[in-house]
């Protein structure tokens, strides 16, 4: 499909499953204050998910259903804000003397239930990263049902593949936080892109594309209806979790705005040169086939292809593959590595705050590490339930990560050796527990 073919926007009626528990605890490992507004304020991250950007373009979703399901001998506390909110909230109590509660056979039966409803849903919004879960969805998409998976942790390959759209752990606590900067402001400068990343945002790689004509005020473009196409376009990039194509981008904005392809992108002359002007915030590559970014949370390196050791063996290609594994080399996963662990030695630990002075070192290091690599890697540690804050060495932070790493490759249901083990750790630990 071109940018010129414009859709409008899909309206969907959706069945929404909230696995409290296992989304409470994944958040709070990763950011206890992102977790403490999920429990308190499900009013705020239901409405942003009420307008969303999917791969068919953009999305309203009208909830017919909102089921969430918590153990209540201990997240009873919160009972109140989910039902406010317009929950219907199931109450799971442990039933074995491991804990484990009856909230996932609540929650498959009570889909499938909707499956067979008179009403047809067209969506199933699966709020959880459980890959138990991976029956349900594939019942759900048999059914020809579009399915929504958002996880606070990581999620097994198998369950993400299932899905017409997955919203990440960085991604969600993005999602529930409240906005810093409102997605309807206009511009008020243009985002400072990281060295590394400066001559790939550079638009005017593109000199052809721009109009001849003087260049309309900034105030009196956004007063116009292309002030929608830059809320939509903000909103989605921001919620990415990749840098996306040009193309992909361009379709949100004509698919919020299907006037703009027809003006010249309101004078611009091309879609590059307008996001340089009505949506400063983003960086831009033009390079084929050509990306959009959010600057604080990736950069250069993180374009596909950007990063790759040279020589991967077919273990680590396969456990890429299945995991998601960022494809650094040896060498640069030990920069990593020993970088996050003087940083949080003479830094008080902030996801944020650590994530961009790491991925700055890294880069003054002269080793390709992207943010979304170093995010990936400092979630990963998190999971295992290392304390960040206690400020432990590089030894505790690599084997963490490398517990991290050999979990998903187990959850992904990798047949691995003991052999295997010794090499997957030794990769990506930069050899720094042999």
């Amino acid at each position: 499909m071109t940018v010129s073919e414009t859709r409008t926007p899909r309206h969907l009626r959706s069945a929404l499953f909230v696995d409290f528990d296992n989304v409470y605890i994944g958040l709070t490992r990763l950011d206890a204050e992102a977790a403490e507004a999920f429990a308190t304020d499900p009013g705020h991250w239901l409405a942003e998910l009420a307008h969303g950007s999917g791969t068919d373009g953009e999305i309203t979703r009208r909830f017919l259903v909102l089921a969430c399901y918590l153990n209540p001998s201990v997240y009873s506390r919160y009972r109140p804000n989910f039902t406010r909110a317009g929950f219907q909230v199931v109450d799971c109590p442990s039933l074995t003397q491991q804990g484990k509660s009856s909230a996932d056979i609540n929650l498959v039966l009570d889909a499938v239930d909707a499956l067979a409803a008179r009403t047809r849903y067209d969506e199933f919004v699966i709020v959880s990263a459980d890959a138990d879960f991976t029956p349900l969805a594939q019942r759900c998409r048999a059914d020809d049902r579009r399915v929504t998976i958002i996880t606070a942790s990581p999620a097994a390959s198998a369950y993400r593949a299932v899905a017409d759209q997955v919203i990440g752990a960085d991604a969600l606590a993005d999602l529930v936080s409240p906005s810093v900067t409102p997605l309807d402001q206009p511009p008020v400068a243009p985002v400072v892109v990281p060295p590394a990343a400066a001559p790939a945002a550079r638009t005017a790689e593109l000199p052809a594309q721009r109009s001849t004509e003087p260049e309309p005020d900034v105030a009196a473009v956004l007063a116009t209806s292309d002030a929608r196409a830059r809320k939509a376009v903000l909103r989605t990039v921001r919620r990415a979790d990749r840098p996306m194509t040009l193309g992909a981008v361009a379709q949100v904005a004509l698919d919020a705005d299907p006037a703009l392809g027809g003006t010249g992108w309101a004078g611009a002359g091309g879609f590059a040169a307008w996001l340089a002007r009505a949506v400063p915030e983003v960086a831009v590559s033009t390079r084929p086939p050509g990306h959009v970014w959010d600057p604080q949370r990736f950069g250069e390196a993180d374009l596909p292809g950007a990063v790759a050791d040279a020589d991967p063996t077919a273990l680590q290609r396969q456990v890429i593959a299945v995991t998601d594994t960022p494809g650094l080399s040896q060498r640069h996963y030990r920069v990593l590595l020993e970088t996050l662990a003087k940083d949080v030695a003479a830094h008080a630990f902030d996801r944020q705050a650590t994530t961009r002075r790491v991925y700055e070192a890294c880069q003054s290091a002269g080793a390709m590490v992207g943010r979304s690599t170093v995010n990936f890697v400092l979630s990963g540690v998190l999971y295992t339930g290392l304390s960040l804050d206690a400020r432990p060495g590089v030894g505790p932070i690599a084997s963490a990560w490398a517990d991290n790493v050999v979990g998903l490759c187990r959850g992904a249901r990798m047949d691995l050796t003991a052999g295997d083990v010794t090499a997957i750790r030794t990769w990506v630990t930069g050899g720094l527990l042999d």
